[in-house]
């Protein structure tokens, strides 16, 4: 009897500890597939996405679905068109919202040791890295895809070595053989676009300035204000940081310009824009924060010049509202970038960038998400980069409902892909 009784004790143990095995190998292979969606490892060889709207990179549609194969957009049409086995995977998204990842034209990642996993896992797709470590293009494929400038070019002693130190941040130069050996150098190491520094510091409200704690200006407020603003040419402040000549700022030019590559100059306030437009420079790396007199704005836009917003990063500018308007009804190009890496800006896509982009640049929501997406992707080059068409890049986003409606959702995106690797994915599981 004893032995009978030892003997169903045991038989139960052993069921017991086989459904504890199969629980907790179960488990695991749950957490191994969640893992698997969150950090984009692994994924299905083709995906077939259905979303109650779509934007494309320019237009919203409704009704359309998505296939994707080989980390690339295959095809684009109505839900209908498609049939099962079309992909190995499908996911219905149901009454959501599917774009293009966003694009980031302006971030300092490396510098101040941003993860890259977090800024993919919130929605932004490809960054370009500006000022500090230079290297190759990289990621794309279930990783963010990282573009770099390099070091930025500045004048001895300038901004940002002046409150930064230059290592891993700045090139000094002190003549032009010197700033063309600087741009042949980054260029070769990768650079995709050559930075330069052209700022005597003492904005008010900008937050490479020693006196940015003590403004308290409100960018939505000041466009009445900047007609009672006289700022003073930082040439004729004697403290004011030393910035390179427009002679050497030609030479980075011409020799960036040899080697195929655009140039973008941090410009603040009246002197340094146009030492830029003299020397033809391509790119402003924010909105100005001082005031821009109108007729240098007009010289900007006559010269093509593109302007990467920042103005959440430096809303509390004196000139930020007058320079963007102005901007805006000049036609002026304005494209998105945060300055991720900044203190208050979100480590992936800033919805309150793009209010200000809509609010301040006077553009409808569409517009101010194809500045982080379709026109971003077309100004660097990269074919189809931000868009949601045949042959593109799939690198992808999705929200629940509409961001019409709910824009802070883009913050926290529900799916994110990059190069066809599910990165994250809140909604149905894979079958």
């Amino acid at each position: 009897m004893r032995i009978q009784n030892f003997t169903d004790t045991l038989s139960n143990r052993m069921r017991h500890m086989c459904c504890f095995c199969v629980a907790v190998i179960t488990g695991l292979c749950f957490s191994a597939q969640v893992y698997a969606q969150e950090t984009g490892k692994t994924g299905p060889s083709s995906l077939l996405l259905h979303a109650a709207r779509v934007f494309d990179g320019n237009e919203m549609h409704s009704g359309l679905s998505v296939l994707v194969k080989d980390g690339r957009i295959a095809r684009v049409g109505p839900r209908h068109s498609f049939k099962t086995g079309d992909a190995s995977a499908d996911i219905d998204l149901g009454e959501a919202t599917l774009l293009p990842g966003f694009i980031e034209l302006h971030a300092h990642l490396a510098f101040q040791k941003v993860p890259a996993d977090i800024v993919l896992k919130h929605g932004v797709t490809t960054v370009r890295d500006i000022g500090g470590p230079v290297h190759q293009p990289y990621g794309g494929e279930g990783s963010l895809r990282v573009l770099t400038s390099g070091r930025i070019i500045t004048a001895p002693h300038g901004y940002p070595i002046v409150t930064m130190g230059a290592r891993d941040l700045a090139i000094p130069v002190a003549s032009e053989a010197e700033a063309r050996e600087a741009v042949r150098h980054l260029v070769g190491e990768g650079a995709v676009i050559i930075k330069i520094a052209l700022e005597p510091g003492s904005e008010a409200g900008a937050p490479w300035s020693s006196h940015h704690d003590h403004a308290h200006h409100d960018a939505v407020h000041t466009a009445s204000a900047v007609t009672h603003h006289h700022a003073h040419a930082a040439s004729h402040d004697q403290s004011a940081w030393p910035m390179l000549p427009e002679p050497i700022v030609k030479a980075v030019v011409d020799e960036a310009h040899r080697h195929q590559r655009k140039v973008s100059a941090h410009v603040a306030e009246p002197s340094g824009v146009q030492v830029a437009l003299n020397a033809g420079v391509d790119e402003w790396a924010h909105m100005p924060c001082n005031p821009i007199p109108e007729p240098l704005l007009k010289q900007a836009r006559a010269q093509n010049v593109t302007i990467i917003g920042t103005l959440d990063t430096l809303s509390k500018c004196s000139g930020i509202a007058h320079n963007t308007m102005v901007w805006t009804e000049l036609g002026g190009e304005l494209l998105y970038g945060t300055e991720i890496a900044h203190p208050d800006i979100p480590w992936g896509i800033d919805a309150q960038e793009l209010m200000y982009l809509m609010h301040l640049g006077k553009m409808k929501l569409l517009d101010a998400l194809g500045a982080a997406t379709a026109r971003a992707g077309r100004y660097l080059g990269i074919p189809m980069l931000g868009t949601i068409q045949s042959g593109a890049p799939a690198d992808l986003i999705a929200i629940r409902g509409n961001p019409e409606q709910q824009l802070k959702r883009l913050e926290y995106p529900d799916l994110v892909i990059s190069g066809g690797h599910i990165v994250v994915n809140h909604f149905s599981p894979l079958p």
